[in-house]
């Protein structure tokens, strides 16, 4: 008899786990737990055409549900699990009911991280994360005329885009003194920072908040200085933390992230983790990273499931990472903190250009807006020495 393999977490990574085993021969048992009453679906589009409303719940399924029973997966959805015992190799559902496993694989992903800000517990507070967030903002974004954002990342700046084109009146505070400043260099800051001013957004940078303010709801934010941003909704969007309470609380080893290997395999040889909620050492950057991202959800999931299956694997990806905001595409592949020069190619008063990231002469890293040829190609050839014909015209 083969080995059962219990999986918890059915986002993009656990149900690309159970899918990559499938298609490579596993007969035996898979169990995928989620705590979300949903089927596996996409989250990219959730802060975008999911919440302007261009497509509906069942555009996000990754599978559709028959899918799962086609593949003999016993999907179990709306269940968390409470703990893991090592020693017996059996969970505990919140449920009351035990689950046994021969391998396990950990796919909690992240969590929406909650600001430490008198009056976040008041009605119309939100953090984006799930299907359910994203029904209760549009509700509140539909009703309401004034929007607040704290946090100028990614999920921050999405959603100003969106609540910007139906047409209401949004504020954008971040701490930090240029948005997405984590991730993009200074160049990529401005012209984000030009784009959404110029459609109307106000943007208050290096702005720090004291207080969310109503009475039974939220009326607005208050933030450093006294001043009161009026706001009918105030999304907070300062990151995310991983899921790895679960796996710290069984003993695994972790970090701001479950520990694994180049084969997904945690502390425990038994006890796999892949995706969003993992910490891994990429030879390619020298150094212990966490990524937040579909492509490293999916590929780490698939070496996972090949691990399951006997195959000797190491995984040191490539990242590649993508946001819309209005009509602009950003794809940046690589990751280009240590950059010690830039080469800008194309012309960004056309919303058509890239930035490429250089350190000692070679290319770690390429920004590219509304750019796609040279997002692929910098794919490819990240980490060769710059040359000016390495990449394409943007």
């Amino acid at each position: 008899m083969q080995d059962t393999v219990v999986i918890i977490g059915a986002g993009q990574a656990g149900a690309q786990v159970a899918q990559s085993l499938r298609q490579g021969g596993f007969e035996g048992p898979i169990r995928l737990i989620g705590d979300e009453v949903t089927p596996p679906y996409q989250r990219p589009p959730l802060s975008k055409k999911y919440l302007l409303g261009e497509i509906g719940s069942e555009a996000l399924l990754l599978r559709p549900p028959a899918f799962y029973t086609t593949q003999n997966i016993d999907l179990i959805p709306g269940t968390s699990v409470s703990s893991i015992d090592r020693g017996a190799q059996r969970l505990s559902l919140e449920n009351g009911d035990t689950i046994g496993y021969d391998k396990l694989v950990i796919a909690t992903g992240t969590r929406a991280r909650h600001a430490p800000i008198p009056g976040a517990d008041l009605a119309g507070v939100v953090t984006l994360r799930t299907i359910a967030d994203v029904d209760g903002i549009r509700e509140r974004l539909l009703a309401g005329q004034k929007i607040a954002i704290v946090g100028a990342g990614y999920i921050g700046l999405e959603v100003a885009a969106v609540a910007n084109q139906l047409g209401k009146d949004v504020t954008v505070i971040e701490a930090q003194d240029r948005p997405m400043k984590r991730v993009v260099s200074p160049f990529i800051s401005e012209f984000y920072s030009a784009l959404h001013r110029e459609k109307g957004v106000e943007l208050r940078l290096g702005t720090g908040v004291e207080a969310i303010v109503g009475q039974d709801a939220v009326s607005g934010v208050k933030v450093a200085g006294g001043e009161i941003v009026p706001a009918d909704l105030v999304l907070v969007a300062i990151g995310a933390e991983p899921n790895d309470d679960l796996a710290g609380a069984a003993g695994l080893e972790t970090d701001n992230g479950i520990i694994v290997d180049g084969a997904g395999l945690t502390s425990d040889d038994k006890i796999y983790a892949a995706g969003d909620c993992t910490r891994f050492y990429s030879n390619r950057y020298g150094r212990s990273v966490r990524m937040e991202s579909v492509q490293n959800a999916i590929d780490q999931a698939k070496i996972v499931a090949q691990s399951i299956l006997g195959e000797d694997v190491d995984y040191d990806p490539l990242p590649w990472f993508w946001s819309d905001q209005y009509d602009i595409k950003l794809q940046i592949a690589g990751l280009s903190d240590g950059y010690d020069e830039t080469r800008t190619i194309g012309e960004p008063k056309d919303n058509k250009f890239y930035v490429a990231y250089l350190k000692d002469g070679r290319l770690i890293a390429v920004d590219s807006i509304n750019s796609p040829r040279s997002h692929m190609m910098a794919r490819r050839v990240i980490g060769e020495s710059w040359r000016d014909d390495l990449l394409p015209a943007a």
